[in-house]
């Protein structure tokens, strides 16, 4: 082990994990590519978590980044913040809400958090439907919504939670069902949970799970909730933290594969938009947004910088369309790591659309979890020089493909064939 790995287990907490059994430290980047402290290069199917969205070192964010902070770094929200402003205006546009106001913060689990909060002072109810296999953050409220035991490590929650059917569709009892017979079954599950609650505040979901293993609803479930949402005044909250930004590909944001009954009151962003710099935040309808009565600030969200990036980063994604990279590339590479699983008895299912991919890994010829397949998957593609994810509800044992949205078709074959010769060496 490398002397840094020694003085990180000295200062940092242990619950703070580390990938492989040496784990790696990256020095720089370039493109889809990182390099190590021992001058390796590796192809990035990960992108620090679905964050470094467009590419590393992308020369047009680095420059709004280095400009900006030329200028002043800091003012806070006391202070009219232009970059904030304009890039308020942009996600607004975009979010498909009317009358949308935009808060920013700095993480996904601070954007969540405020989400909670806006939602159960609208609807004066501390009560929050949530999905199986969820996740939404590190913070005390977003993990007690979190319907993922591995990342919710302790019961003890401002909010009362119920949690509904529906987020993960291969697993659970409906699982053999057809989609609509699906549909119809998680939608009589929230019909009955709401007969046994008091006023609920909001359903918080997101469109694909993505701590879950990048699982995901057949489309429109959330548009057959959302009328029932309607029926009891209970606002429904899109967590768009992964799936935000064209990474699905066929859609700009993940909601709109559930778009039928009309966009969601809120949504929450974060990652990507960001390119590596710390943005998060929420969108809502004003009245939503402007219903708290007491005052509120943000010290660092809408930080002049990550503003800048922020602004130069999705430039750069609409200019060159990158969701319809994402959805040209992600659709050959999906179709290529099936038709490698086909041969490999651990890989249960290859799901997900775009460039957020997930290969879940069994124990052959079950549904049992394999978490060890998925560490040494892990570890090979990490040897052969290709760095992947994992995650998934069920002991940690999906692979989660994640690269930058500039993915060239050329990379994407290059990773397919590293993950075929890891897979198959099970």
């Amino acid at each position: 082990m490398s002397s840094l790995y020694h003085r990180h287990r000295a200062v940092i907490p242990d619950w703070v994990a580390l990938y492989y059994k040496n784990p790696l430290e990256l020095t720089h980047g370039e493109g889809r590519y990182v390099w190590d402290a021992d001058g390796r290069r590796y192809l990035d199917f990960f992108g620090g978590i679905l964050t470094t969205m467009t590419a590393h070192a992308l020369p047009e964010v680095t420059k709004a980044v280095a400009e900006q902070a030329g200028r002043i770094i800091h003012s806070s929200t006391l202070y009219l913040n232009r970059p904030m402003v304009e890039l308020a205006e942009r996600i607004a546009a975009l979010s498909g809400i009317p009358d949308a106001r935009v808060f920013f913060t700095t993480s996904g689990t601070e954007a969540n958090d405020t989400a909670l909060l806006l939602a159960t002072a609208y609807r004066r109810s501390s009560q929050i439907l949530a999905m199986r296999n969820s996740y939404h953050g590190r913070s005390f409220s977003t993990v007690g919504i979190t319907g993922n035991r591995a990342w919710s490590p302790t019961g003890l929650s401002p909010l009362q939670t119920l949690y509904v059917h529906g987020g993960v569709r291969g697993r659970g009892p409906f699982a053999e069902y057809s989609d609509e017979r699906f549909i119809d079954a998680c939608v009589a599950d929230l019909e009955d949970l709401l007969g046994h609650t008091h006023d609920v505040a909001a359903l918080i979901a997101e469109p694909i799970q993505g701590v879950g293993g990048f699982t995901s609803p057949p489309d429109g479930l959330y548009a057959a909730f959302r009328r029932v949402l309607d029926r009891h005044g209970i606002l429904w909250i899109a967590d768009e933290v992964q799936t935000g930004w064209g990474r699905t590909g066929e859609h700009f944001w993940g909601w709109q594969a559930h778009g039928q009954a009309g966009p969601p009151d809120m949504l929450t962003f974060a990652k990507g938009i960001g390119n590596g710099m710390s943005i998060g935040g929420v969108v809502a309808r004003a009245e939503i947004m402007n219903c708290l009565d007491a005052n509120s600030i943000s010290t660092f969200g809408g930080s002049p910088v990550t503003m800048a990036a922020g602004l130069a980063n999705l430039g750069y994604l609409l200019e060159h369309d990158l969701q319809g990279n994402a959805r040209r590339v992600g659709g050959l590479l999906i179709e290529r790591l099936r038709g490698v699983a086909a041969g490999v008895d651990a890989v249960r299912e290859v799901r997900g659309r775009g460039l957020m991919i997930g290969i879940e890994l069994t124990e052959p010829g079950t549904a049992r979890a394999n978490p060890d397949a998925a560490s040494a998957v892990l570890e090979r593609t990490r040897e052969n020089g290709l760095l992947i994810g994992k995650g998934g509800g069920h002991d940690t044992s999906a692979l989660r493909i994640a690269p930058p949205l500039s993915l060239t078709v050329a990379e994407a074959e290059e990773g397919a064939a590293i993950l075929e010769q890891a897979l198959r060496s099970l």
